[in-house]
């Protein structure tokens, strides 16, 4: 294929969907508007493909994208979703994945002080002023404010439950057991500020 007709994935697009490449997001295009309001989404499409069962041909795609999302799947979809990555990938193709590392942030909820403040709450305005992690703030000072919404998903919608946890050798060993090869796997803070994560570049082999 010529460059300008490979296929790229962005899969679990959310709020960030990519120019040029194929969006795939369980929520529809006015969900998201909902949910970040103030982005542009009048020129976006967003396909609700089946992340395990994609309407790929085997090795007909260039390189895909996941990024905070392989945190949401569960133990037996997390199989299914990384082989389902590795039968449409080419072969020479990448994936980039980016997820919290785990293993850190425990470390800093480990650390903080035990100190409850509020209910977990829902509601637009509190969705609106950051208030829904019990201390209006994205401060790390105590284990009951934003270090739990990292560690559990922000619960503020459909999909945002995080239901499964990474680490570097974790992550190895996926890489490992599928066979692809390990491009790049380095750390970084979400936003600059804050959210250990792990950012991983493999491709197929």
């Amino acid at each position: 294929m010529e460059n300008d007709q490979k296929i790229k994935l962005n899969i679990g697009c959310g709020g960030r969907p990519l120019e040029g490449y194929i969006n795939i997001d369980q929520d529809n295009v006015d969900a998201m508007k909902k949910r970040y309001p103030g982005r542009d989404f009048s020129n976006v499409k967003v396909f609700d493909y089946d992340i395990f069962n994609l309407p790929f041909k085997d090795g007909e795609v260039s390189e895909i994208r996941a990024d905070s999302l392989v945190e949401h799947l569960s133990f037996i979809e997390e199989r299914k979703f990384f082989c389902e990555v590795k039968r449409v990938l080419a072969t020479g193709g990448l994936f980039y994945f980016e997820t919290p590392n785990f293993e850190k942030v425990v470390k800093i909820w480990l650390a903080a002080e035990d100190n409850w403040k509020d209910f977990y709450r829902d509601d637009q305005k509190s969705i609106e002023e950051q208030h829904w992690f019990g201390n209006n703030s994205y401060s790390t000072d105590n284990r009951w404010g934003y270090l739990s919404a990292i560690i559990y998903g922000s619960q503020n919608g459909n999909g945002q439950y995080h239901k499964n946890c990474y680490t570097i050798p974790k992550i190895k060993g996926i890489l490992a057991y599928l066979g692809m090869e390990e491009v790049e796997i380095s750390e970084f803070l979400w936003k600059g500020d804050r959210d250990p994560m792990i950012r991983v570049v493999a491709k197929k082999m």
